[in-house]
């Protein structure tokens, strides 16, 4: 079995020291993702979950998986409302997978951050 460490390179991965994802054939693990993209994030619930999801789904694909192959979703949210709003943006890349999933009500570690989600996939 091969380690494959993926970076979407947020200078974050190199100051706090982990990979934006870790293969472990036939496993992907993608670590918690926000919906930061070029240093900016959204003020809205829906447009980080979207933002995080292509992230997510960029990380995936270079380790050879796509979305679904994901068994495994948690999500972290600042609100509990947020969840019915983000739900049809996860129906949108879950539709054939169909993942587990936890949504998880707590801080984040940015006031910006509305929602982060993490993904376990394992490829087909």
């Amino acid at each position: 079995m091969t380690r494959r460490l993926i970076s979407s390179g947020s200078p974050f991965e190199e100051v706090a020291g982990y990979s934006r994802a870790v293969q472990q054939d036939p496993w992907v693990f993608v670590s918690g993702t926000s919906g930061y993209k070029d240093g900016k994030i959204s003020q809205s619930e829906v447009e980080q979950a979207e933002q995080a999801l292509l992230t997510i789904k960029a990380a995936l694909e270079q380790a050879g998986a796509s979305m679904d192959d994901v068994v495994r979703v948690t999500m972290y949210v600042t609100d509990a409302s947020y969840f019915g709003t983000i739900a049809p943006v996860l129906g949108k890349y879950f539709k054939k997978a169909k993942p587990a999933n936890t949504t998880i009500v707590c801080g984040l570690v940015d006031a910006a951050m509305k929602v982060e989600i993490q993904v376990t996939a394992l490829k087909q």
